[in-house]
């Protein structure tokens, strides 16, 4: 008799259980985002008749409950939890711990990415830069899977392959940087590096470009003081500690002036509005953006810089520019290249390139 109640109750609770949690899925309002993927949630898909008998219906449907499923994040973690603790898998969605750092499985290596951005970056030197400009450097900046992955037997993409890749665009001058990196020089829960530690990639930069070279003494260090959680840290789904994003700060760089041609919005070298933003990161020079400039009214020459760059360039361009008087920043996964010439007058500036290998490996955003 004991053992039937036991029975009962117990199908009880489950049914209770599934209950509240369908009652709860069907009566809550749909979330947009998930702050901590960093990323729009599926709403309730349009009913009608061409989407149902498209089959577009349930499948958008499906996405719908997954992602609105109540408690979706604790159940993520439990999963993430219960996948590396227990199942003892190498990686959860894609995303691995090695040495305490978070980084994604970048493998394998596509080389018809490689190819597409050649053609992408030979495309750019054509139109502008061929006849126009002669100090061009290349940088590809590694993604901390090159300092983690092998060594902790993870699947890696061919590293010197890209480099490799990149050295055939004869027009420039390639400056290699992993022998400047580790792992201590990026984020635990992030993708990107730390710019405390970028002093060195900086000076090898300068030097090729002829210009100043910074030193540890020319800046003073900030801490700001909301903790970051990065871009992995959500996706891994682990307890992760929050880490500490640090400012270089000195005169110069707090007199120079950014103007932001997608937004109009004019500001400084580190954007404290940024402070409440999704993404931390995004206090070096606003973040994403299509097209800045620098305006450097304290520079120690009236040279000018262009920066063809992604995300890393964001904390790593503000310790290059004392001696140029203009720096414009032109990130080319936003803007397409035909306009370019709308905003930028080619004339004798010295040029970077500067990539990273998760760019150069998924080429497609590229325009």
């Amino acid at each position: 008799m004991n053992a039937k109640k036991t029975r009962i109750t117990l199908i009880s609770l489950i049914a209770a259980l599934w209950l509240g949690l369908a009652l709860f899925a069907w009566f809550s309002p749909a979330k947009e985002m998930s702050e901590a993927e960093r990323r729009k949630l599926q709403q309730f898909p349009e009913l009608s008749s061409d989407t149902v008998l498209g089959g577009k219906f349930m499948a958008d449907f499906e996405s719908y409950t997954q992602d609105q499923f109540p408690l979706r994040d604790s159940f993520r973690r439990l999963k993430a939890v219960f996948s590396y603790g227990v199942l003892h898998k190498l990686d959860n969605n894609g995303i691995y711990i090695a040495d305490g750092y978070a980084a994604k499985m970048e493998y394998p290596l596509s080389e018809k990415s490689l190819t597409g951005a050649v053609r992408k970056f030979q495309k750019l030197y054509d139109l502008y830069l061929k006849d126009n400009c002669s100090n061009i450097l290349f940088t590809v900046v590694p993604d901390k899977g090159y300092y983690l992955a092998e060594q902790n037997g993870h699947l890696s993409m061919d590293y010197d392959a890209v480099s490799s890749a990149m050295a055939s665009l004869s027009w420039a001058e390639h400056i290699d940087i992993r022998d400047l990196l580790s792992k201590q020089d990026y984020y635990f829960t992030d993708t990107h590096w730390r710019q405390e530690r970028l002093l060195g990639v900086a000076q090898r930069l300068t030097a090729a470009l002829g210009v100043a070279q910074p030193q540890i003494g020319d800046y003073s260090v900030t801490a700001l003081e909301r903790p970051f959680y990065g871009v992995y840290y959500g996706q891994a789904a682990l307890p992760m500690e929050p880490e500490t994003i640090y400012l270089l700060e000195n005169e110069l760089l707090s007199q120079c002036v950014v103007t932001n041609y997608e937004t109009g919005k004019v500001g400084s070298v580190y954007d404290m509005d940024k402070l409440d933003s999704r993404d931390l990161y995004d206090v070096y020079l606003s973040g994403a953006a299509a097209l800045l400039t620098i305006e450097n009214p304290n520079a120690a020459t009236d040279k000018e810089l262009i920066v063809f760059r992604d995300s890393f360039g964001s904390s790593l361009i503000p310790l290059l520019i004392a001696d140029y008087s203009k720096v414009t920043v032109i990130d080319t996964r936003y803007i397409v290249t035909e306009y370019i010439a709308n905003f930028v007058e080619f004339d004798g500036q010295d040029v970077l390139m500067l990539y990273s290998t998760l760019v150069l490996n998924n080429s497609d955003s590229l325009r």
